[in-house]
């Protein structure tokens, strides 16, 4: 069977939603998996709290939950998996309703498919269940007002609070704050500086806040009052000592694979751009954001981690230039042709590699080898 032939049984947009909801469904059942174990990140990150010493970095998020505890008497694992749940349904719901009428593409469908996108959730299980997905939640609202010519000036100062609000739960939302003001400029087609600056101020001022007046995320009784709340981490942010740019110069050689990383991911986007005919703006606009957020890169370890944010904000941003499906018209499916091979390319590529979120920046353990060869090698191993 000819390759035009194949290509005509596949509906790209049917796989974007059937990518969206495995990975919808994974994020959520390992979040739940994590927090009923007691998980030292991925549940305790979210009780950094203002009880042991007072204010914190991070801290809001575990006071509110102390309080929501004391009022319900509901186990803490239970009251954030709730919050969690909510944020990680609503981001991939509020997703499908921006591209829902979008003419959709395999070449888009490549950017899900990055292993610093969609598919990186499935490639590294400990991205799930993390306050930046408060960040990619509220970036997605937003995107989908502009989008449907819904943010009002009222709804715009609420998204300033709640971003500001955000900087208490995680400060990481400061280094992606450039992402709201390129939607801007991409559905008004101007530059607006005056109106920027509302967003830059109210991530800006908390997080000086914090620098300036915030404790240790552990000032010594965190543990024994989470304990007192019947939760017992044994390992993770409340255990953490140590010095990250010591840690990064020990490992610089697996530190330098994350440039390996970078220069396929720069590739992508810079081919997904020319096929679009994107021209100049919007690709110095991004390499902007990404070096405001170069100061994260120096202060802590994660770096697949806030290259992994990156993508997952461009991607939801790049949904804003899909083009408007014609009413009534049935979708095209993939056609061939010189970006057809290169972007089926890509996309294998993708699949074949895994970026970790701190220590390896570039492994052959993609999803080809989590589903057809690491279970083999568990099977030989038992």
């Amino acid at each position: 069977m000819k390759l035009h032939k194949v290509t005509g049984y596949f509906n790209i947009k049917i796989l974007i939603y059937l990518l969206t909801a495995v990975t919808a469904l994974y994020t959520l059942i390992f979040t739940y998996y994590y927090n009923l174990k007691d998980d030292g990140y991925i549940l305790a990150d979210w009780l950094i709290n203002y009880q042991d010493g007072g204010f914190k970095r991070r801290g809001l998020s575990g006071s509110f939950f102390f309080l929501l505890q004391d009022i319900t008497h509901i186990r803490l694992n239970y009251l954030v998996y709730g919050f969690q749940f909510c944020i990680i349904t609503g981001f991939f719901w509020l997703y499908i309703k921006i591209i829902r009428y979008k003419d959709t593409h395999l070449l888009y469908l490549s950017l899900l498919l990055s292993p610093l996108c969609f598919i990186g959730l499935l490639n590294t299980v400990t991205y799930v269940g993390k306050k930046e997905f408060i960040v990619f939640l509220l970036f997605t609202w937003f995107v989908w007002l502009l989008d449907n010519h819904r943010l009002s000036k009222y709804r715009e100062y609420a998204f300033c609070g709640a971003l500001c609000i955000t900087v208490f739960f995680h400060e990481v939302v400061l280094f992606y704050i450039p992402y709201f003001a390129i939607a801007l400029y991409l559905k008004t087609g101007r530059f607006e500086t005056s109106r920027y600056i509302k967003y830059f101020l109210s991530v800006g001022i908390p997080t000086l806040l914090i620098l300036l007046l915030g404790k240790k995320v552990n000032e010594g009784m965190s543990l024994q009052i989470l304990a007192q709340r019947g939760v017992h981490p044994t390992y993770g942010i409340f255990y953490w000592n140590i010095d990250e740019r010591a840690y990064i110069r020990q490992h610089i050689n697996e530190y330098l694979l994350y440039f390996v990383s970078l220069a396929i991911s720069i590739f992508h986007l810079g081919f997904y751009l020319k096929s679009v005919k994107q021209g100049k703006t919007l690709p110095l606009l991004l390499a902007g954001a990404f070096l405001f957020s170069l100061p994260l890169f120096y202060l802590a370890i994660d770096w697949g981690r806030w290259m992994y944010i990156h993508m997952m904000l461009i991607t939801v941003l790049l949904a804003m230039l899909l083009k408007m499906e014609e009413p009534g018209a049935v979708p095209e499916p993939a056609i061939t042709g010189t970006k057809f091979y290169i972007t089926l390319l890509i996309i294998i590529f993708s699949l074949l590699y895994r970026v970790e979120m701190s220590g390896k920046g570039f492994t052959f353990e993609g999803i080809l080898y989590r589903v057809f060869i690491a279970p083999l090698e568990l099977l030989n191993k038992m």
